[in-house]
Parts: C-alpha cells; sequence; structure tokens
C-alpha cells in the first residue's frame, strides 16, 4: 500500500473539503427535530474519500465535525459524534479509494447509514441527552431510509464526475 503524502495541494483540497462539509452540514440541512438530520453533508467525505483514501477522509470528517460544533452549535459538543464521523471518513475511504464498484458503494452506505448513523448515533443521543434507545432509534429509521436512497443516488453521480476529472487531467 502507498502511504499518503500530505502535499501543499493536498492540503489546500482538503481545506475546501471540510469547509464545504461545514457550510453544507448546518445551512443546507433540514432538521425536523433534534434527533433527525436531513442533509447532503456526507458528499464532501465522500469525496475525500475517493480521492485521498481512509486517513485523509478521517481526518476531514473529524475537523469538519469539530469546527461545525464549535462555530454553529446545534448543541452541546459531544466526541461520541466525532468518533462517529472519522469513522465514516475511515470507511468511505477504505471501500471507495481504489475501487468504486456499486457493490462497494451498497456496502458503504449500509455500514455508513444503518450501523454508524442510526445505530452509534442513535447511541450517542441516549448518552447526550439520556434519551430511551429503542423509542428513539425507531424514530430516526425513516432518516436512515431516506439517506439510504439518497447517498445510492449521489454517490454513483460522484464517481463518475471524479473519474471523468481525472480522465480529463491525465489527457
Amino acid at each position: 500500500m502507498k502511504k499518503f503524502k500530505f502535499d501543499t495541494k493536498t492540503l489546500a483540497v482538503m481545506g475546501v473539503l471540510i469547509a464545504l462539509e461545514v457550510v453544507i452540514a448546518h445551512f443546507v440541512t433540514f432538521r425536523p427535530t433534534q434527533t433527525i438530520k436531513l442533509s447532503l453533508d456526507f458528499l464532501p467525505i465522500v469525496i475525500a474519500g475517493i480521492m485521498f483514501g481512509p486517513v485523509p477522509a478521517m481526518i476531514i470528517g473529524m475537523l469538519a465535525d469539530i469546527l461545525g460544533a464549535f462555530i454553529f452549535p446545534v448543541g452541546p459538543y459531544f466526541p461520541g459524534f466525532t468518533l462517529t464521523a472519522a469513522l465514516t471518513g475511515l470507511l468511505y475511504g477504505f471501500l471507495l479509494h481504489r475501487n468504486q464498484s456499486m457493490l462497494r458503494i451498497i456496502i458503504a452506505v449500509a455500514v455508513q447509514q444503518w450501523i454508524l448513523s442510526l445505530l452509534l448515533n442513535t447511541f450517542w443521543l441516549k448518552i447526550l441527552y439520556g434519551m430511551p434507545y429503542v423509542p428513539t432509534l425507531v424514530t430516526r429509521l425513516p432518516q436512515t431510509a431516506i439517506l439510504t436512497a439518497v447517498q445510492l443516488i449521489f454517490i454513483p453521480i460522484i464517481v463518475k464526475v471524479i473519474n471523468q476529472i481525472r480522465k480529463r487531467a491525465l489527457t
């Protein structure tokens, strides 16, 4: 496995992706309740995973979550959500960096939405707010189903766009 290098261009792109994630997460998000959030904030993390791999995508997820929590707080800062953001970047980078087959996209989305978002974030909500786990989990099921479909639509489009950009850059 090739070791990742943080050169100036890469750091600049990572900074843009962090800023983009913070903006999308806090200005292009629908929050019908405190526990439900519908957003396209996964896009910069997916792009980072495809372009740079697991570690940079993890760093982008973590930094975007921390910056967003302090610049635009929705509630108290809780490191559990930062852990979920880091694991999300790691997951997308690990599964989508070298190979973006539809099967890998489906696996990445399923793990991210049904394990990290639904199960783990519901656990963080239980710890943070003392909410009962199972009833909170049930109320978050529609969000998970919607975002699963949204991600399965958008990620293949992003893959095509990134691959087209890469082809143009090589010619």
